[in-house]
């Protein structure tokens, strides 16, 4: 695994750097398309922030600025924006109920599930075409693609 951008070495003779740029450009284009359907009601960040408490239950602050790979006070910054719009809420922690967690509201939990069916439903109808031979395909590179960004280098200067 991959564990900075100096582990990166490129395998004997299978990637070349078109095939490189080729995949992060239609991912990130695939991602701008999908992000153009959310409208302005929340940042990238907030986004994800919300979907990992979602999938990761609630965390304090800096369990989740971990997870997200962002500093504690940038989390607290995106966290506050969250709670504002009634996206997270703050309790107790279980664990001690000196400290508090964070943790999405009914309402973020409402609206994460109406963006991914929105998002779910862009996409699906760019694959619509698809005959089963791309779908077999489309099916291993997702699982391929997957297992890379599960072993991306760390960002530089990020614990």
């Amino acid at each position: 695994m991959l564990r900075n951008a100096n582990d990166l070495v490129e395998p004997a003779g299978q990637l070349d750097d078109e095939l490189v740029s080729r995949l992060r450009v239609a991912v990130v284009r695939t991602y701008r398309r999908l992000r153009q359907e959310d409208g302005p009601d929340t940042t990238p960040s907030q986004t994800s922030a919300l979907a990992s408490l979602l999938r990761h239950g609630p965390m304090t602050i800096g369990e989740l600025a971990a997870l997200e790979r962002v500093r504690p006070p940038t989390m607290t910054r995106i966290v506050c924006g969250l709670e504002e719009a009634g996206l997270i809420e703050r309790r107790p922690d279980e664990r001690d109920r000196r400290a508090r967690v964070v943790a999405a509201s009914a309402a973020g939990a409402a609206f994460a599930a109406e963006r991914r069916e929105r998002r779910n439903a862009i996409l699906a109808a760019g694959l619509v075409g698809l005959d089963a031979a791309d779908v077999a395909a489309l099916t291993r590179a997702i699982e391929i693609l997957e297992r890379v960004a599960d072993d991306l280098p760390k960002p530089v200067g990020r614990s």
